[in-house]
């Protein structure tokens, strides 16, 4: 005997929906350029967001590189902590700069408009 049950899913409300077929190009090509499914890209602007573009693997390994730089600051800031010999104060104001630039790159390249 085989299972019928349906998946369990978050979202349980279908919409069928008529577009012509420029609109149908539209909605496929603003998806893409965003990264998102179609129903992800409706569900953005239902909720009164506007997707961004997705962002190119530079930007992605600029994050990388500059959380290394983070973590590269924090293990200093630990040891200035315990050795005692370097301006804690002047680091810590760095970090929490690099934490603020990080999640300002984020919000311009990453989290859609409104986010």
């Amino acid at each position: 005997m085989t299972d019928t049950k349906k998946p369990n899913r978050k979202r349980k409300i279908a919409k069928r929906i008529w577009l012509n077929e420029m609109e149908e190009r539209e909605l496929k090509r603003k998806a893409k350029k965003a990264g998102v499914s179609q129903s992800g890209l409706v569900r953005s602007l239902i909720r009164g967001y506007e997707p961004k573009e997705k962002p190119g693997k530079e930007l992605f390994e600029a994050l990388r590189q500059l959380s290394a730089i983070g973590n590269n600051v924090h293990q200093l800031t630990a040891k200035a902590n315990a050795l005692g010999f370097i301006d804690a104060p002047m680091l810590h104001k760095d970090v929490k700069e690099w934490r603020a630039f990080r999640a300002d790159i984020v919000r311009r390249f990453i989290s859609p408009d409104g986010g």
